[in-house]
């Protein structure tokens, strides 16, 4: 099995706040990672050194800055009425709306979506904001989100 049912994610209520409602489609594309996959994708595309975040380490490609192009701060437009992500992400991320995307919070938990419902739901996503880094399958670009209100545009390398 591939996905775990999103009412089993340990966080599911994120996607399920009154004050953020999805759409029905939407919730149907939000793709919990069952733990075996999670840990394969985040081996193959975050870190084999670390399970989470917190302790990238040289030799991590997250770790290093020169990955990192540029930063800005999500907080104020996700208190605010805003429903755009900010321009600085989508600048970057020049996806197609039907890119899979990985929302990558720790080896355990991968979310797999599409572009456009992140880019729809991106609120509730945030909810998870301790270093999670969003990937789009084929693609080098990637963001980094912090709890300290900022994120970081970079890419990773191939």
């Amino acid at each position: 099995m591939s996905y775990i049912p999103l009412e089993q994610l340990k966080n599911a209520w994120i996607f399920k706040h009154k004050s953020l409602p999805i759409e029905e489609t939407d919730l149907a594309k939000i793709k919990p990672m069952a733990k075996e996959r999670a840990n394969v994708l985040w081996d193959t595309f975050i870190s084999r050194q670390v399970d989470h975040p917190d302790f990238f380490k040289k030799g991590d490609w997250p770790f290093d800055k020169s990955n990192w192009q540029d930063q800005a701060k999500w907080e104020s437009i996700w208190d605010s009425n805003e429903e755009n992500l900010p321009e600085l992400i989508t600048d970057t991320l020049s996806w197609d709306n039907n890119t899979v995307i990985y929302y990558c919070s720790n080896r355990d938990n991968v979310i797999e979506s599409t572009w456009a419902v992140f880019k729809r739901c991106w609120k509730n996503f945030l909810f998870m904001d301790d270093g999670c880094i969003l990937i789009g399958k084929k693609r080098k670009e990637t963001v980094q989100f912090n709890s300290n209100g900022n994120f970081k545009v970079g890419n990773k390398p191939n």
